[in-house]
C-alpha cells in the first residue's frame, strides 16, 4: 500500500489518481472483489459500476473529495445482486463517517455552524442533522440504565415558558443520570413510575425541599435521605442575617462586617476576630446569636464520623436546637427539627450536591452557547451527551 493510501485512511481501497487544486480530488476503486453477502460464495461477477462522490476529511485547509467507483455484483450461485460495501462509508451518504465525525467533534468543541459551513462546505442544517445523529447515538447507549445507588436530586431553571427541570445525578460516578421537565410530584409522577431500579437506590442527597423529600419517601423506599451540607449551612446564615437586620439595620449594611459575619470563625485572622468582637460587644443579643450560630455550623460541617462518635455528639446537637427554640431563631429551630435525621446523616456521609451544582453551571453554559432551547427533548439530549455519556465513539 502506498503512502497516499495510508493518508486516505480507508481500508481495501486503491487510489487511481489525485488532482490537487482548490480542493483535493481523489479517484479510487475497491482493492478486491467481495464474496456474496447473502450466501458467502466467491462466484460473483461485476454487473455494472457507478461512481459515488463523497466528502472525506480535510488536509490542511483543503477539502478532500473522494470519487469512488462502486461495483454492482451478481452472484451466480444464489442469483442475487448487491453493491460493494466499504468500511467507514454508509449507503446513500454523501460524506464518509470520518468526515461526519470530524464535523461533530468540531461543533461539539464550540465551533459555530456558520464557521463550519465555511470550512467544510456544508449547510448549517446539515451540521445540525449530523450533530443530532451522533448525540442520539450517545443517548441510546444510556437508555435502560438502572438507578444509581447514590442519587443527587436538585432543580434548575430551564425557560420562562416551561419553568424548572429536575436533575438526577449519579454521585458515585459523577455523571448526570437524567433531566426531567418539572419539579412537582404531579409533573414527575409518570417518569418516576417507569424508572427502573428504584429499589437499588440507597442514598439520596437533596436540599431542604419538602417536595423532593415526599418524592424520595414514596418512590425510593429503600433510600436514606441525606441533606446537602451547603444548603443547610446557607439556611443557618440566612436566618442569622435576617435577625441581624432586625437588631441592627445600620450594621447590617456594613459590607466589611457582613463579610466577617458570614465566615466561619476558624477562618478569621486575629485582626478580623478583634474587629468583630468589638462590634459584637455593643450588641449582646446579637453576640449570643453569633456564637450559637458558629457552634451550630461546627456541628454541620462534620463528616465521616463513626457511629459511636455520632451518638456522643447527638445529645449536644439536640440541646443546641432547644436553645434556638427559646431564642428569636424559632423558625430556624423548627426547620432543623423537621430535617433532623437527614441533617444528622451528613455526619456519616461525605456525598453532597456540589457535583450537581457544577453540572448546573455546565448546563447553563450549554444553553448560552445555543442561545437558549425551546424544545426540552433537544436540551435533554444535549445535557446527557455532554454530562452523562462516558463512552468512546470509534473512529473509522
Amino acid at each position: 500500500m502506498s503512502p497516499v493510501d495510508f493518508i486516505l485512511g480507508l481500508r481495501d481501497v486503491v487510489i487511481e489518481r489525485v488532482e490537487r487544486g482548490r480542493e483535493i480530488h481523489v479517484w479510487a476503486r475497491p482493492a478486491k472483489r467481495l464474496a456474496c453477502i447473502h450466501c458467502q460464495q466467491a462466484s460473483v461477477r461485476i454487473k455494472a459500476t457507478h461512481q459515488r462522490t463523497l466528502k472525506h476529511t480535510r488536509q490542511g485547509n483543503q477539502l478532500m473529495v473522494l470519487h469512488l467507483r462502486v461495483p454492482k455484483y451478481h452472484c451466480t450461485d444464489c442469483n442475487r445482486y448487491f453493491r460493494h460495501r466499504f468500511a467507514g462509508i454508509r449507503p446513500r451518504r454523501r460524506a464518509t463517517e470520518a468526515y461526519r465525525l470530524e464535523v461533530f467533534e468540531a461543533h461539539d468543541g464550540g465551533v459555530s455552524q456558520r464557521q463550519l459551513t465555511r470550512t467544510h462546505r456544508i449547510g448549517s442544517a446539515t451540521v445540525e442533522r449530523w450533530y443530532q445523529s451522533f448525540i442520539k447515538q450517545r443517548v441510546s447507549e444510556l437508555s435502560g440504565r438502572s438507578c444509581p445507588q447514590v442519587l443527587g436530586i436538585d432543580e434548575h431553571f430551564f425557560s420562562r415558558k416551561k419553568g424548572y427541570a429536575t436533575t438526577l445525578v449519579d454521585l458515585q460516578h459523577h455523571k448526570v443520570f437524567d433531566v426531567v421537565l418539572g419539579r412537582s410530584e404531579a409533573s414527575l409522577r409518570s417518569y418516576l413510575k417507569r424508572l427502573p431500579g428504584k429499589e437499588n437506590v440507597r442514598v439520596i442527597v437533596m436540599d431542604l425541599s419538602e417536595t423532593y423529600r415526599r418524592i424520595a419517601q414514596e418512590y425510593f423506599p429503600n433510600a436514606m435521605i441525606v441533606a446537602d451540607r451547603f444548603h443547610v449551612v446557607r439556611l443557618v446564615n440566612q436566618h442569622f442575617l435576617k435577625l441581624w437586620q432586625q437588631h441592627d439595620p445600620e450594621g447590617r449594611k456594613n459590607r466589611g462586617l457582613l463579610s466577617l459575619m458570614r465566615r466561619h470563625h476558624w477562618n478569621l485572622s486575629s485582626i478580623q476576630k478583634e474587629r468583630l468582637h468589638q462590634y459584637l460587644a455593643q450588641e449582646p443579643v446579637l453576640q449570643a446569636l453569633y456564637f450559637a450560630k458558629q457552634q451550630l455550623n461546627g456541628f454541620l460541617v462534620m463528616k465521616s464520623l463513626k457511629a459511636k462518635r455520632a451518638k456522643q455528639l447527638l445529645p449536644k446537637f439536640l440541646a443546641l436546637i432547644r436553645q434556638f427554640e427559646q431564642s428569636p431563631a424559632k423558625a430556624l429551630a423548627a426547620t432543623l427539627r423537621s430535617w433532623l435525621e437527614p441533617i444528622v446523616r451528613m455526619w456519616r456521609f461525605t456525598k453532597s450536591n456540589g457535583i450537581t451544582e457544577g453540572f448546573h453551571t455546565k448546563m447553563e453554559m450549554l444553553s448560552r452557547r445555543a442561545y437558549g432551547f425551546r424544545n426540552f427533548e433537544n436540551y435533554r439530549m444535549r445535557v446527557l451527551a455532554q454530562c452523562g455519556w462516558n463512552g468512546v465513539i470509534n473512529r473509522v
